[in-house]
């Protein structure tokens, strides 16, 4: 009874076969099927070596929400070098709730020469191309956030040269911590002294003549400092024409959290704009030399995850692939096989003319075709 029930489960699981096969007798190959198969291989090739590198690759997902943290304290990240010596400027922020944080809260006075090196004048250059790109391509973008921690650091390079010169600029890097409010990072003339009102800087016992506050800006970022980072400021160089100049910048500031393979970072991304204008009061020109960092913070904040496809649906686009490629070629091949065959049997058909019927004495007529007979001699 046991190998009974087995000999119809078996010819029941026979029975529903969906891929039934046939015998190689009865398969009948052919010149063009070779050719479309020979194609419908190459094409499956071709396209699985596209789609395994499409699966290697990842993408930066955004997602948009509400901040709620202001609580907390941004990070301010600068490396700015002013053509000034460092005991004639001042640093500092004042935000809107009058809160003043001096630049000895974190930022290094440092004597410095201007002018930059060879090497140091290539890296320069290379940033602001690479800033110029970045400005025409918003895609360039994800690459850098995938490049993260991975690529160099975009830190100025020191001088490779000894120069004997003496310093004649100041730069000033560090961080500060500032309220996560609107405010005002700048840098002026004289050092900044708190007062009941605000602050003000000493600036009467500079000379006037000795104002220059040409600057270039080798860092300037928000939040978590992450390397390989380019901001949209880094390399920015500005040379003023006149004594008394202001160098503006409005910057929006929006919180970024990052989340790749590699790191996971709360940091800030920033869009900036600029404006600088020479001061003359008697023109109605008004204001204070120097430079002003004028930052606000959005109220979104925004999450880059980086992604990658599924192992599951890399495997649903190959089958996809393949099944798709065999049964498009296989319906292209027939339906090129009928219209030759059709061609061909019209061809067959126009050719074909009949003989000429010989009448026989009887008035019947022979159809049929003559014998050659031959000629013996």
């Amino acid at each position: 009874m046991r190998r009974l029930n087995r000999k119809k489960t078996l010819s029941l699981v026979k029975e529903l076969d969906a891929f039934p096969k046939v015998p190689e007798s009865y398969v009948e190959t052919s010149a063009s099927g070779g050719t479309v198969s020979l194609i419908a291989f190459t094409t499956m090739a071709l396209l699985t070596i596209m789609e395994f590198s499409v699966y290697q690759d990842t993408w930066m997902k955004y997602e948009y929400e509400v901040d709620k943290d202001f609580s907390s304290k941004l990070r301010i990240n600068i490396d700015i070098t002013v053509a000034m010596k460092c005991q004639y400027v001042g640093a500092d922020v004042l935000d809107l709730a009058e809160t003043m944080v001096a630049s000895a809260d974190g930022l290094v006075y440092e004597p410095a020469v201007f002018d930059l090196s060879p090497q140091q004048k290539e890296w320069q250059r290379m940033l602001q191309l690479i800033q110029s790109r970045l400005q025409e391509e918003h895609s360039l973008q994800d690459v850098i956030f995938k490049s993260a921690f991975k690529s160099a650091s975009t830190a100025l390079p020191p001088r490779e040269d000894d120069s004997s010169q003496s310093p004649d600029a100041c730069r000033i890097h560090g961080h500060l911590y500032v309220n996560k409010v609107a405010g005002n990072f700048h840098i002026t003339v004289g050092k900044a002294i708190p007062h009941p009102r605000g602050h003000a800087h000493l600036a009467a016992l500079v000379n006037h003549e000795s104002y220059n506050f040409s600057h270039r800006i080798d860092h300037l970022s928000f939040g978590e400092l992450v390397p390989a980072i380019i901001n949209p400021l880094d390399g920015t160089e500005k040379i003023a024409i006149d004594h008394n100049q202001m160098f503006q910048y409005f910057i929006t500031v929006v919180p970024t959290k990052l989340h790749t393979y590699k790191i996971s970072a709360d940091t800030h991304q920033f869009s900036v704009t600029e404006r600088e204008r020479i001061i003359n009061h008697a023109a109605g020109s008004h204001g204070v030399s120097g430079i002003f960092m004028k930052y606000d913070l959005s109220s979104l904040m925004v999450t880059v995850t980086e992604e990658h496809m599924p192992f599951w649906q890399f495997f649903v686009r190959l089958c996809g692939i393949v099944g798709g490629i065999f049964s498009t070629t296989g319906m292209l091949h027939g339906i090129g096989k009928f219209i030759v065959e059709i061609i061909c049997c019209r061809f067959r058909l126009g050719s074909y003319k009949p003989v000429n019927s010989v009448p026989f004495e009887d008035g019947h007529t022979d159809n049929h075709l003559p014998l050659l007979e031959n000629n013996t001699h």
